[in-house]
C-alpha cells in the first residue's frame, strides 16, 4: 500500500476541516473535472455541507497564504472544498483502486484528528496530574501519528509544538 499524504492536503474554510477538488482528485489519481462531473451527475448525494464552494474572496486567502494553491491564482474555475463527509459520497463514487485507497487515508486521519479533539476535551476536565498524565501521553502519541513521517525529516534538529489551551505539545526530532 503506498503511502498518501492527506494531512498536509487539509486546509479548514469556514471552520470546517476540508480537502479541495484538485487535492482530492491528485489523491484518487484522477482529473479534478472527473471529480467536479461526479458531484454534477450525483447532485442528490452531496446534500448541503458536503461540499463548499470556495468564493472569490476565501481563493485569494488560500493563494496568499499557500504556496501550493499558487495555480489556481488564473483559475476561472470555482473551487469546491469536501468536508469529510463528502468525501466519504464521493467514494461511492469514484472507483478506482488508488480512490478507495486514498478514502482509506482520509477515513483513518479525519478519525485521528477526531480522537485527538475528544482527548484534550477531556484532559480539560481532569484536576490532577495523575489524571492528565495518560491523557496527554495519548494526545502525543495521536498527533505523533497524524504527523508520521513530517517528524522524522532531517539532518538536523527539527521542532513541532502545538499550544492547546489545556495543554502545550513540544516534539523534537535530532538525527545525525
Amino acid at each position: 500500500m503506498r503511502t498518501v499524504d492527506v494531512d498536509s492536503k487539509i486546509i479548514e474554510i469556514r471552520g470546517i476541516k476540508a480537502l479541495l477538488d484538485c487535492d482530492v482528485a491528485f489523491l484518487y489519481g484522477v482529473g479534478t473535472k472527473e471529480v467536479n462531473q461526479a458531484v454534477k451527475n450525483n447532485p442528490d448525494k452531496f446534500p448541503k455541507g458536503y461540499i463548499i464552494t470556495v468564493n472569490k474572496k476565501e481563493k485569494i486567502e488560500l493563494v496568499k497564504n499557500f504556496d501550493q494553491f499558487n495555480s489556481l491564482k488564473h483559475s476561472y474555475v470555482p473551487l469546491k472544498a469536501f468536508a469529510e463527509k463528502g468525501l466519504y459520497m464521493l467514494a461511492t463514487i469514484l472507483k478506482s483502486p488508488q480512490a478507495t485507497e486514498t478514502t482509506v487515508a482520509i477515513i483513518e486521519t479525519f478519525t485521528k484528528i477526531r480522537e485527538l479533539t475528544r482527548t484534550v476535551g477531556e484532559l480539560g476536565k481532569k484536576t490532577t496530574e495523575e489524571e492528565k498524565k495518560p491523557l496527554m501521553q495519548k494526545s502525543g502519541e495521536i498527533i505523533s501519528d497524524i504527523l508520521g513521517d513530517f517528524l522524522n525529516i532531517s539532518e538536523t534538529e527539527t521542532s513541532f509544538e502545538i499550544n492547546l489551551a489545556v495543554m502545550n505539545i513540544k516534539h523534537i526530532v535530532k538525527r545525525k
